[in-house]
Formats: structure tokens, sequence, C-alpha cells
């Protein structure tokens, strides 16, 4: 499903990408080591990825208000209308497999997301 749903999002971004700029949108601004954490990456990954995404234009760097030694990044008005753009992408494919589905498969999908929810807040914590 995630295969399927990144293919539908469409190629303008490789998952890493896609990933990272949703987290600093989500949680940003934060430091790039913030979103190693976040991503579970290595800082070195996290670097390469932002400088990517710096260079697409879809976040930029300020220095850190709490270190002026650091650097925090957050996504521009680009990067937010893209990651909106791709998720409708997402969302509309979902919607249209899901309007397929006969209603006893949707109300066991609902059950099976609220679930994965519980075993996400779980961990959250």
């Amino acid at each position: 499903m995630a295969r399927r749903l990144r293919q539908e999002a469409g190629a303008e971004l490789s998952p890493s990408m896609m990933a990272a700029l949703a987290t600093i949108e989500n949680h940003g601004p934060l430091a790039p080591s913030r979103l190693a954490e976040l991503e579970r990456i290595q800082r070195p990954t996290a670097t390469r990825v932002l400088g990517r995404l710096e260079e697409e234009g879809l976040i930029e760097r300020s220095a850190d208000p709490n270190d002026g030694r650091g650097a925090v990044v957050c996504t521009t008005k680009s990067g937010s209308t893209l990651l909106k753009k791709l998720r409708s992408r997402k969302n509309a494919y979902l919607a249209k497999r899901l309007r397929e589905l006969p209603d006893e498969d949707v109300a066991a999908l609902e059950r099976a997301a609220e679930v994965l929810e519980r075993l996400l807040d779980g961990e959250r914590r």
C-alpha cells in the first residue's frame, strides 16, 4: 500500500524527501539533528536530504534562535504547496479505491485503522 501510494503521489520527490518535508512541516522549524531523530535516520543522511530540499526551494534555513551556532529548517510556501498536491493525489486514489469496496470491507478497514492508531499512540508516549 505504501509503495502504491508513493507511486500515485508522483515522482516530484523521492520517498525520503517527501517524508522529511512532511516532518518539517508538521514539527518545524527544527534542527537537522531533530529531523534525523524524528525520521530515524543518520545525521549525514538528514543533511543530504535537507540539501536537496533546499536546492529545490522547498525548505529554508535560518539561524537557530536557541543556538547561534546552529540552524533550523522550515518549509517554504512552495514546499507546503507541493505537499498538499502530493497528499491530494494520494487521497483521491484511496477515495476512489474505497468507493469500489463493499460496505463490510470498509467497516473492517475503519476498525483496523482504529487499532493501528492505538498502537501508534502507545509508541509516541
